[in-house]
């Protein structure tokens, strides 16, 4: 891997105007070579009936797409056919002439002794004899495939929805709801059984699930509120002469939501019972998971507004009493959307994954007695679980920080027993993993790679963890030719003095080691993951930015996700704080290894969160960054979207929401500002930018507005990142970009 060269002295680069006209051909034209170069990231094995067979398709160097058929059983791995040859018979089979670059075959199967593939083209089977390479069409399209049903319990989401049925699970009973009550009906009559009076329209209940002995019905008096609605203009509709106003329903953070009391209803009696609990006023209702074997108790989940309480709450459906299985609370938030359950009736236990101990990992509850075991433990981050082998009663997750000695948030992928025994790494192998499992779990491909060294893919055995075949590995002779610098990993410790800091830089081709660059980053501080690429990439829009004489960098700050607890709980009630601290340290640190990196001269970019982040970056720390492109930002937490703010600025709305507003804090503006805001964008609203302008105009601070007609969440599409690439030509490398209203550009890279 090529380094900064670690001399002095050097002096800044600031080309002149020809200069910087040709760093633009010249990044274009890496640009389009880097884009051609046949690199295989990953791979899609598409699995025969019999698990033990698989075919995938690359890119080859003349674009045209090659076939391997891949035996897991006998480690044999060559090409399925010639692609040439088979484009033809397809072809003729068709009567479509069918080119070797364009031949994509959706689904296809072998027979049994590898003769003859049936495969589907367009919307077209073929019969294919791969000896005499003769197609025709077949209706013969039978193909087995895997039923996932069995002891692998494959992830939903918790929040999917609850599914109710009217009729009773012993089907003799229907209920329904009449003008806002709850009535049932004998499947076998016609008579209505009114079970409420004190329901309406405006307040109805509804929601109800049957007991599975069909004694009972759950349901809820629900006091519903209205989501309130959020405007834009479309200014520039093809054949009108007026905008069109259009409006979409959005909650806002402070906002009512819909509220749900729960009840029981026994049908013997015809009475009422309110469960002991409180009004579910955050999601809708609730999923309920009955007690195996019984039709006495359930439980549900509940996460109280503010992310700071998490129950999984059992009900006795005869006292309506209730019972805390699992109670969670926090100082700071709960990540909700990470909150993993898996209910596991028949053995009535819960597998649950928390960050209550100060890292996410997995637990198994006792659902009777709400005793909790740990499963997996140490200073490091199960990420998500893959599936539940309930009789072998083991995990299968991935995880990251787990092996010493590499990037702690490279991802590895393990399996371990409910006990917390007999841990197994599925990927020893250095680097940033992804795998794919057969059918049957017997064997899995792995692709692995390093944002500087290509992927590496592999297929294993589930069960001796054995190498089998190693399938693809890029040689990058070619990208190295081309003068690429590939991208450096960068280490520098945080605030507190301890923490490692990881982040990566993109430095340009032809750079020289005795001049210095202007560092531009590009950020997004949104707390609900990392950023910082780990895989392999030949080419990105940070590589490209790069060619025109920057260095770019990005950073995971504190705030951030998939560290320890205490890692992201900086973020809490502080999304101003976006890291910065620990970004300027480790830039700071960057220059003072590498004088080529002139921190005197610090640009920012971001979209979205990180749209308000590379705006706060001039608000709040002008001294040292000068330059920022914020595209669609959400510069106010109020005015964006409730589910995403109130998750890491907490609820109720308090004042901190406004001491932290970039527009609250416009009047703090230095340095130079570019806003970029799509008009139809429905993530976050338009008038986040407009408002951020308008307070920024109010305070006498100039800074520039693109706004893009008709565009939704987006950093302005090519229009807006060409704006962005000549803005920091202009403000950081004291140039003049291309006049874009000429044709200078064109005429120069013609007379080349």
């Amino acid at each position: 891997m090529v380094s900064f060269a670690q001399q002095a002295p050097v002096t800044p680069y600031l080309p002149d105007h020809q200069t910087v006209l040709q760093s633009y051909i010249n990044a274009d034209k890496l640009d389009s070579a880097w884009k051609k170069l046949p690199i295989i990231y990953n791979i899609k094995p598409n699995w025969q009936s019999n698990n033990k067979q698989f075919w995938y398709s690359t890119r080859a160097k003349n674009n045209e797409t090659t076939f391997y058929f891949v035996s897991a059983e006998k480690g044999l791995k060559h090409k399925a056919f010639n692609t040439k040859q088979m484009a033809d018979a397809v072809s003729a089979a068709l009567g479509t002439p069918v080119p070797a670059t364009r031949l994509h075959i959706a689904r296809m199967f072998f027979s049994e002794d590898e003769k003859q593939v049936t495969l589907k083209v367009s919307n077209n089977w073929l019969k294919c004899n791969l000896d005499s390479y003769h197609c025709q069409k077949t209706v013969d399209t039978l193909f087995k495939n895997y039923d996932p049903e069995g002891p692998l319990q494959a992830r939903r989401y918790r929040w999917e929805g609850l599914v109710t049925d009217s009729v009773s699970p012993d089907k003799q009973w229907a209920a329904f709801v009449k003008g806002g009550n709850i009535y049932i009906r004998s499947l076998k009559g016609s008579a209505e059984v009114q079970f409420t009076n004190d329901g309406s329209l405006d307040k109805p209940y509804g929601e109800m699930t049957w007991a599975p002995d069909s004694k009972h019905i759950v349901a809820y008096r629900i006091d519903p509120k209205k989501t309130k609605e959020v405007y834009y203009i479309l200014s520039s509709v093809p054949g009108t002469t007026r905008g069109e106003l259009k409006s979409h329903e959005y909650d806002q953070p402070g906002d009512e939501f819909t509220s749900y009391e729960p009840f029981i209803f026994n049908i013997a009696d015809k009475s009422k019972l309110k469960i002991d609990a409180e009004k579910l006023d955050f999601f809708g209702a609730p999923v309920l998971h009955w007690r195996d074997g019984s039709s006495r108790y359930f439980t549900y989940e509940k996460v109280d507004r503010g992310h700071q309480r998490f129950r999984v709450i059992e009900v006795d459906v005869q006292t309506g009493k209730t019972r805390n299985v699992i109670d969670e609370k926090t100082s700071t938030f709960i990540y909700e959307q990470r909150i993993y359950t898996r209910y596991l009736p028949k053995t009535h236990e819960i597998i649950w994954v928390t960050e209550k101990d100060g890292w996410r990992h997995a637990y198994l509850v006792n659902e009777l007695t709400g005793a909790q075991k740990l499963i997996t433990n140490g200073n490091w981050v199960v990420r998500d679980i893959d599936s539940v082998d309930v009789k072998r009663r083991e995990i299968w997750f991935n995880a990251s920080g787990k092996n010493a000695g590499e990037d702690p948030y490279f991802i590895h992928y393990y399996r371990i027993g409910f006990d917390g025994k007999n841990l197994v790494d599925l990927t020893p192998e250095k680097g940033n993993h992804n795998i794919t499992f057969s059918p049957d779990r017997k064997y899995y491909v792995d692709t692995y790679s390093e944002v500087n060294i290509a992927p590496h893919i592999v297929l294993k055995n589930t069960v001796t963890l054995k190498t089998i075949a190693a399938l693809e590995h890029s040689d990058m002779t070619d990208l190295l030719t081309t003068g690429i610098k590939l991208p450096e990993v960068f280490v520098a410790k945080a605030r507190d003095s301890k923490t490692d800091i990881w982040g990566v830089i993109y430095r340009p081709a032809n750079m020289s080691p005795d001049k210095s660059y202007p560092v531009i980053e590009n950020i997004y501080a949104g707390p609900q993951d990392s950023f910082v690429p780990k895989n392999f990439s030949a080419i990105n829009e940070m590589q490209s930015i790069a060619q025109l004489g920057f260095i770019v960098v990005q950073i995971d700050g504190m705030g951030t996700a998939n560290r320890s607890k205490a890692f992201h709980d900086v973020c809490w009630h502080n999304l101003a704080d976006a890291g910065f601290a620990d970004r300027i340290l480790w830039m700071q640190a960057l220059a003072a290894k590498y004088p080529q990196a002139d921190i005197s001269r610090v640009g920012v970019y971001g979209t979205s969160a990180g749209g308000q982040n590379s705006a706060g970056a001039l608000l709040f720390h002008p001294e040292f960054y000068k330059a920022a492109v914020s595209a669609c930002g959400c510069h106010d937490n109020r005015i964006d979207k409730q589910w995403w703010n109130e998750q890491w600025m907490g609820y109720p709305v308090g004042p901190h929401y406004e001491q932290q507003s970039n527009i609250t804090n416009a009047g703090k503006l230095k340095g130079n500002l570019l806003l970029i805001v799509g008009e139809a964008d429905n993530n976050v609203p338009p008038e986040s930018t407009y408002r951020f302008a308008d307070a920024l105009i109010k305070n006498n601070k100039f800074f520039d507005l693109l706004t893009v007609p008709g565009m939704g969440h987006s950093d302005g599409g090519v229009y807006g990142r060409t704006k962005k690439r000549d803005f920091f030509v202009k403000h950081l490398l004291n140039a003049e970009p291309p006049a874009r209203n000429t044709d200078e550009l064109t005429v120069m890279n013609k007379a080349e």
